[in-house]
Order: structure tokens, then sequence, then C-alpha cells
């Protein structure tokens, strides 16, 4: 269970969401500038997620980024079958090797693209413990299509003037509601990647940025002191390489905001109650 399974599965929760934020209107009309070239959709996302993250850390020395990968503790749930749990280690060692190669040198080689795929192959089996069958399976396709999408970011977008986060958690509040963590975290703004041929602002979408910004509001994203100001959240659609923006002033109603932050804590509460809910 997480933030995603707690906004998926409870039609109360989505609905009171509803009633307390007004969707923004979005207008964007950007054209598809990375279509897929496969219909390995999941894989070329997830490989995405860490191609980017790479190129983030790359634009910003300064990036507070998180010690492991989750191909890396994917990796530790492969320790009944030697011969797979071999496979992960590789992975992620050679992996850690093209990374601190292009950390140096700044230069998008072929292997780094293929790591982040191989990466992508061991995500399933933390997130959804599926996908034993395909580990280290890199389709030359995907890599291509993981070129053109890495060909289309606007650097300018990740270049951050002060803070840069990278799968930030948000402490003790992640674990109230089962596990959280932001995909990036740009000066003010915390932002979701969204590798989609869909140029459209999901409630789903929406709901999950809000429910990060609780967090954030509740324990502080990365857990830093003082806690940074956060008054934006964003969508980048990766194949549109289109950043979509929203300050939270438009989102949240200050007037009713404390009550709703309490009203989520304790319906969290009940979702998992298993573990500690209240965070001062």
């Amino acid at each position: 269970m997480s933030l995603t399974s707690f906004l998926r599965d409870n039609a109360d929760v989505r609905e009171r969401f509803r009633q307390e934020f007004k969707k923004p209107k979005f207008l964007a009309k950007n054209d598809l500038v990375a279509p897929p070239l496969t219909t390995h959709y999941s894989t070329v996302g997830t490989a995405f997620d860490y191609l980017l993250r790479f190129v983030i850390q790359y634009l910003n020395p300064q990036t507070i980024d998180r010690d492991q990968w989750i191909a890396e503790t994917a990796v530790e749930r492969l320790a009944f079958d030697a011969r797979l749990y071999a496979k992960g280690k590789k992975i992620v060692s050679r992996a850690r090797k093209d990374l601190a190669s292009y950390l140096k040198k700044g230069q998008m080689s072929d292997a780094l693209i293929e790591s982040a795929l191989l990466l992508a192959t061991l995500d399933p089996i933390l997130r959804a413990g599926l996908g034993h069958e395909t580990i280290g399976v890199a389709n030359k396709d995907d890599a291509q299509d993981l070129k053109n999408l890495i060909s289309a970011v606007d650097k300018t977008i990740f270049t951050a003037k002060n803070l840069c986060m990278i799968n930030p958690t948000f402490g003790s509040a992640s674990v109230l509601v089962g596990g959280a963590d932001a995909d990036i975290v740009v000066d003010d703004t915390i932002i979701d990647i969204k590798t989609t041929i869909k140029l459209t602002l999901e409630r789903s979408a929406l709901y999950q940025l809000l429910g990060y910004y609780f967090l954030h509001h509740i324990s502080g994203v990365g857990e830093l002191n003082p806690k940074p100001a956060i008054t934006k959240v964003a969508i980048y659609f990766s194949r549109f390489s289109y950043l979509y923006v929203v300050p939270l002033s438009e989102l949240i109603d200050s007037t009713t905001f404390p009550k709703f932050v309490q009203w989520f804590q304790k319906r969290a509460a009940e979702a998992f109650p298993s573990v500690v809910t209240w965070v001062g």
C-alpha cells in the first residue's frame, strides 16, 4: 500500500479531494515530439525516470539524492534465487559505473541508456512482486525511444537555482500513507514525471501531487530542517517535452486547508492502522 493506492482504492477519499480542490483548466495543445516505438510503456516510463534523474544530477551537483535506488532494494527481494540475485546485482553494479562515468564526462552514452532500461526491469519486483522473467531484457527500440525522450528535454527546466532533490520521501509522513516518494523537487516545485501519449490533466495525477504537498506540510520533503518552501506542483509530460505548472495558491483554500489536513491524517490512520499515524 502507498499514497497511490490510498487515492486509487478509496472512493470516499477521491470524493473528498473532488469537493475540496477544483481541477484547474488545462489548455495545452503541444505536439507529440517523442512517440512510443514499442508497447513496453511501463518499462520505458520507469527507465526514463532513471535517465532523467541522472541528467538532473549532472545539471545540479548539489542534488540531494536517496542513497539507494528502487532497483537496488528490489534486488534484495531476489535473494531466494541465486541466479536472479546475481543478475540483479550485476545490473546495478554496471549502472553505478555508467552513471559515474556520465557524471564525470557529461556524455550520454548508449551504455547508460541501456543501464536505465535494465534498472527498469528490476523495479516491478519491489513495486508489484512481478516481472522476474524480464529481468535484464533490453529492447533496442526501447533504447531508441529513451534517446528520443532524453533528447527532447529542455535542461533549463530542471536546472535549480538552489534546491534540487530526486526521489525524496517525506519522513514519518511517508509512513503515514504506507510509503510515498516524489519524483523531483526543483527549488519550490514538486514535479511528477508522466511518460504518456495523452496530454491531459487527470484528476488522479493532480491528487497525487496534492498528496505529496500534504505530506510535505506534515513532515517536510526530504526531512530538511527548516522545511523548504513549496509553492507549486507540476507535471512533466516527457513525450511532449512540456512542463505543466500550477501554483498551490490556485488549488488550496487557506481557510479550509488545516481542517482538510486533519481529515487526511485521520483517514490515512484508518487505511493504514498498523503504522504510527500522528505526526506533530
